[in-house]
């Protein structure tokens, strides 16, 4: 071996010092490289599992924020239906008093036609009155006792308004 330029105890001490590079850097260098190695693989572990919890609590809330939305239209659309509801109510209301206050209006207008049409009968009765004893009067020229006559056309006159009522 010595021909080949390797002499034993150059050898030896080569191994030597090789394995005790090799101790110092399996104690210097590999163990805290895979210590270093370990924290980091457990930390990208407890970051996945936190990515993984994370997503599921989001899909956890857009659900719920999914089922709030819907409960929102739903009260909404009760909130239209009850708008609905009472601005039907009002408008019903509004028609029954508009009704009531047309009803009493006619009332009130029939009952003026009434009063009205009934002074005009008295004011035709009191002109026919003076009319009829002018023309007695003229019949007879004579003056007859004006109140005696208005009697008898007053009972002629409420004899012939009972019989044109029935």
């Amino acid at each position: 071996m010595e021909a080949l330029g390797v002499s034993l105890s150059g050898l030896v001490t080569q191994i030597i010092s090789f394995v005790i590079l090799f101790a110092l850097l399996y104690r210097l260098l590999y163990k805290p490289v895979l210590r270093m190695l370990d924290e980091r693989s457990q930390k990208i572990k407890e970051s996945l599992e936190t990515a993984e919890r994370v997503r599921d609590e989001s899909a956890k809330s857009q659900g719920e924020m999914q089922q709030r939305l819907e409960e929102a239209r739903t009260e909404g659309q009760q909130l239209i239906a009850q708008a609905r509801e009472v601005a039907e109510r009002y408008r019903e209301e509004e028609l029954g008093k508009a009704r009531g206050e047309i009803q009493a209006e006619r009332a009130r207008a029939e009952a003026t036609i009434q009063r009205e049409r009934d002074a005009a009968i008295e004011v035709l009765r009191r002109e026919f009155a003076g009319l009829a004893i002018d023309a007695a009067e003229r019949v007879v020229e004579r003056s007859l006792d004006e109140e005696v006559h208005r009697d008898i056309i007053e009972k002629t006159l409420e004899e012939g308004s009972r019989i044109s009522r029935n």
